[in-house]
């Protein structure tokens, strides 16, 4: 199966990072397109971050509390189904 990096998203133009506030999903669990996997902080707003794809949530990459840079992978999901048109699914190197 092909795997998805959810990246912290931007969310505006003078934010550079966001601080995970919390984890909503856990290593494991069934995460359906748009449902919320992790809040996060900034200086300007709270949010909660969707998934952009269907899957089970394999990787965690921070922890509560880590302070993130915008593009950066926060969680890994192994997809059901096909990657979004736009986006290129990570490739394993054995």
């Amino acid at each position: 199966m092909s795997k998805f990096e959810l990246k912290l998203p931007q969310m505006g133009e003078s934010v550079a990072e966001a601080t995970l506030t919390s984890w909503l999903k856990e290593v494991g669990e069934t995460i359906e397109l748009d449902e919320a996997v992790f809040e996060i902080a900034t200086d300007k707003v709270d949010s909660e971050v969707p998934s952009e794809v269907e899957g089970v949530l394999l990787e965690k990459r921070f922890e509560v509390d880590d302070v993130i840079k915008v593009g950066e992978t926060v969680a890994v999901i192994e997809l059901n189904g096909e990657a979004p048109a736009d986006e290129t699914p990570v490739e394993e190197t054995v």
